[in-house]
Parts: structure tokens; C-alpha cells; sequence
């Protein structure tokens, strides 16, 4: 067998015993003709592999250059270099795969995000990325062990579906119709009876309708999985492609809803915290130096492991939407008129308003409920009691240090005659959503869930700024590479 190797994260924390051993990897650094880095992604940490002078022909040596892969064998012994309590003897060293110094992108120095974007297929074997994207395998295995531990069935809801969850029209077509020759009805209107499934199509924005239909038998489902915006936004914090948790579970109203969504980002950042520590502090004073370079006003008063100790070990608070605006209207930001977007009762809250509330105000994760329901999807469960012109709905956002909205949620409107009204006055079809409406007519029961953008939690979780850092290959505007 070609694969008996250790990885060096393991190899690391072993006690050195002269025990053979063989490791591979990608070279990071070689110096002296003698000691050579080698990294294999497990961890950020090299391991330092000794080849004694004489060991290797010349022609061996001048293939040892920064980005060339190796098959090392050799000895585990205690080093004698600072920094390292191990270190590899070599006895035999073969390459694997040979990288030409010259036009090899990873030279062994500081790079930019902006430049590693450029070269996303690379990027992952530098520190930083290593260390963001094991946080976001962990934070994606928390994911499921949580629900697992409570019981959650995981469904796995359509990529292509016929609907759209959010009734804001922005989605990627799906078709096999020719562009240049589509069939047409005789009102000009392309024929999609002629398409591959019969109908109009396109890539899900969310999976929370059929996502209601699982928790309406048995009672509690997540979904994980990727969702698409046909949204031209480009900015930091969108992508085209994401991926999106979102549970539904049966006999819960607003506040259980808000209770599972705050248990289960507390439960998200001990797991990484657990499990992740190296690479959590790494990004910590990664994130540190990058504050140095910002004036002094702009700096976040919490380093990145402060931050999410600060949150797994506080309550998030938890206002209205009515009383959200007042503190806005009452701030001195807005008096000052620092807001690029006005405030007043009815607004979609910005971003800058959101990250106000919890970066200035209340400096903790905040839990906003009672949206006007003018600016809130058909299926969101209507309040009792609203005045006219200010009726509200069972919603609600969680809005985090850094980023603003990381969760939205609502409890489901459950009444029949309620959420046929809404949708017609929202000239939502009700033929077409006849399936949705079925979970109303045959036992019904109060029902709630929530989205989280899972790209945004490993921003939180990882500090970096902006969110095409935390998925591999980023989807945006005029952007799809690999």
C-alpha cells in the first residue's frame, strides 16, 4: 500500500521514540540543503524534516523547492531546534510532484486576500485559508451532531424547484429550452410546456416550504444545503451561491424558535472553540494586526476569541422591531445624520442599522421580532391585536457584532383562511401552492423555523470581512470561476 503515512498534526503531539515513520506533504520552506518544512493541511504547524548532508543526490535537491510534494521515511526524534519538539530524520526522501520555484504564486511571504482571491484553486495552502476552511468543516459537523442530538430528521429538500420561498423573483432559471429559438405561446410568452419538466423552473432560494411539509409529520427536520440569489450584489457580505441551514419544526411559536436559534450558535462556537483552538487563535492575532492598521475609532473593542466567548457566554437581547427603530431615531448617530439610509417605522432595516444596534448600542448578538409585515414573506404568522397600517408579523432576525443579520426566522402562519388571505393579496397563486396549503387543511399546528446563512456563521466565527474568504469558490456578479 502507497498510503502509510502519518499526518503531521498527529505526528506533532507524539512523543518522539525513534519510531519510523511516513509522512508526505508539500513543501513549505528548505534551507541549508538540509531542513526542510513540510505542511499536509492537517494543521498550520510544519513539521521539520532533517535530510543529512550526502543523503540526497544534487539533482534531488534542486526539485526541493516551495510547493513541491514529497514522500518522506524516517525517524520521530525530539528536536533540538527551538519552536518544534519533534522532528523527521529522513532516511529515504522521494517526490511526489515537482513545482517550479519561479512561477509557483506561494512564495514564502505575506499575500493579500485580494491576490489569493485571483488564485482561489491555491489559496487553500496558506495559513489563513487552512485555517478557515478546518473551522468550517468543524462548524458543519456541528451542525448535524446538534440536530442529531435532538432528535431532527435531516431532509434534503430540491435544488430545482417550481416555487420561490421568498416571492422576490430573484433566481437563476433552469431550462433546456434553446436560447435563441424557445417555443412561444400566442401571446409571445415563452412555452415552457415544451421544457424538460414541463413547466418553469429554477434553482431553490431556500428549502423552507418543503422544509414545512417534513415537520408536518415528523415534527422536527433541517436542511443544509447550497440555495441561489440571482441578487446583483457586489458586496462582501452576498454571494449567488450559499449554503443555508434551515429547521422546521412542528408545535413551536416564536419565542421556541428564538430559543433553538440562540442554543444552536452558542452550541456552534463551543464546538469550534473545543475543537479548533489552534486555529482560532491563529486567526485571532491574524485579525489583531489587521485592527493595528485601522484608526483607533474603527477598531472592534473585542479580539476574535473574546468576541465568541462573549457570546456563548451571554443571553442575546432580545427587542421589537418598534423599539429597534426608536433607539435608532434616538441615537446620536442618526442626529448627527451619520446613516447613509433614513430610519423610520416600516423601513427594511440596512446593515449600517443593524450593526449599529449590536456593534454601538448593545455590543452583544440582538434578537429583533415584530417586523411590519408590509416588508416580510406571505407565510409568516400575522400578530393579533396590530393597529391598521402597522400590522406585524411572528418574525424574527438575529443580528451579530460584524456582519448584522446572520439568522431570520418567523413562526409559520398556521391558519387556513389567514395565509390564503395573505397570499392573494400578495397575488401569490393559490392553485400552484394548493401542496403548501395542504399541511393547513389536514392538521394543522402551530409551526416555526428559522434560515441561517452558514457562509455568514463561518465569517463570525473565522473574523474574516468578507464572505467569498469562507466558501471555496465564490459565485458572484461576473465571477465563476473553476
Amino acid at each position: 500500500m502507497f498510503n502509510k503515512r502519518t499526518k503531521i498534526k498527529a505526528l506533532l503531539s507524539t512523543e518522539p521514540a525513534n519510531q519510523e515513520i511516513i509522512v508526505m506533504g508539500w513543501v513549505r520552506s528548505f534551507r541549508n540543503n538540509q531542513f526542510i518544512a513540510l505542511n499536509d493541511g492537517s494543521t498550520n504547524n510544519n513539521i521539520q524534516v532533517v535530510a543529512a548532508l550526502g543523503l540526497l543526490d544534487d539533482a534531488t535537491v534542486k526539485r526541493i523547492t516551495t510547493g513541491a510534494s514529497l514522500k518522506v521515511t524516517g525517524e520521530l526524534i525530539a528536536s533540538m531546534g527551538k519552536g518544534q519538539k519533534v522532528e523527521i530524520k529522513a532516511n529515504t526522501l522521494e517526490i511526489l510532484g515537482d513545482s517550479d520555484a519561479e512561477k509557483y504564486p506561494l512564495q514564502p511571504k505575506k499575500h493579500s486576500l485580494e491576490f489569493l482571491r485571483e488564485i482561489a484553486h491555491l489559496r487553500f495552502r496558506t495559513n489563513t485559508f487552512g485555517s478557515v476552511f478546518r473551522l468550517r468543516h468543524s462548524l458543519a459537523f456541528a451542525v448535524h451532531q446538534f440536530f442529531n442530538e435532538k432528535g431532527f430528521i435531516y431532509l434534503h429538500t430540491p435544488i430545482i424547484t417550481s416555487s420561490d420561498a421568498e416571492g422576490a423573483g430573484e433566481m437563476f432559471r433552469v431550462t433546456t429550452l434553446p436560447f435563441d429559438n424557445a417555443p412561444r405561446n400566442e401571446d409571445g410568452s415563452v412555452n415552457f410546456k415544451e421544457d424538460f419538466f414541463g413547466k418553469s423552473t429554477n434553482l431553490t432560494v431556500s428549502g423552507q416550504l418543503e422544509g414545512e411539509l417534513g415537520a408536518m409529520a415528523f415534527s422536527e427536520i433541517y436542511t443544509f444545503g447550497p440555495t441561489f440569489r440571482a441578487e446583483n450584489s457586489n458586496t462582501a457580505r452576498h454571494l449567488a451561491e450559499f449554503w443555508m441551514i434551515e429547521p422546521e419544526m412542528a408545535f413551536h411559536d416564536i419565542e421556541d424558535n428564538m430559543n433553538l436559534a440562540e442554543e444552536f450558535i452558542q452550541y456552534l462556537i463551543r464546538y469550534a472553540m473545543k475543537n479548533n483552538m489552534e486555529d482560532l487563535e491563529f486567526l485571532d492575532a491574524r485579525l489583531a494586526e489587521e485592527e493595528k492598521q485601522k484608526p483607533q475609532n474603527d477598531r472592534a473593542e473585542l479580539g476574535l476569541l473574546d468576541k465568541l466567548k462573549f457570546v456563548v457566554d451571554n443571553q442575546f437581547e432580545r427587542i421589537t422591531y418598534t423599539e429597534a427603530i426608536q433607539i435608532l431615531l434616538d441615537s446620536p448617530h442618526y442626529k448627527k445624520k451619520k446613516f447613509k439610509y433614513d430610519v423610520s417605522w416600516g423601513i427594511d432595516m440596512q446593515s449600517e442599522h443593524e450593526r449599529y444596534l449590536v456593534e454601538k448600542h448593545f455590543k452583544k448578538p440582538v434578537i429583533v421580532t415584530g417586523y411590519p409585515a408590509s416588508i416580510k414573506a406571505f407565510y409568516m404568522r400575522m400578530n393579533d391585536g396590530c393597529e391598521p397600517g402597522k400590522e406585524t408579523v411572528a418574525a424574527m432576525d438575529i443580528l451579530a457584532p460584524g456582519i448584522g443579520e446572520i439568522v431570520g426566522g418567523s413562526q409559520r402562519e398556521e391558519r387556513l383562511e389567514v395565509l390564503e388571505a395573505r397570499m392573494a393579496a400578495m397575488h401569490i397563486p393559490l392553485e400552484e401552492m394548493s401542496w403548501y396549503l395542504d399541511t393547513r387543511r389536514f392538521g394543522s399546528v402551530p409551526h416555526a423555523g428559522f434560515g441561517l446563512g452558514f457562509e455568514r456563521m463561518v465569517q463570525f466565527v473565522t473574523g474574516m470581512t468578507n464572505i467569498r474568504d469562507v466558501i471555496a469558490f465564490a459565485r458572484t456578479p461576473k465571477n465563476c470561476e473553476f
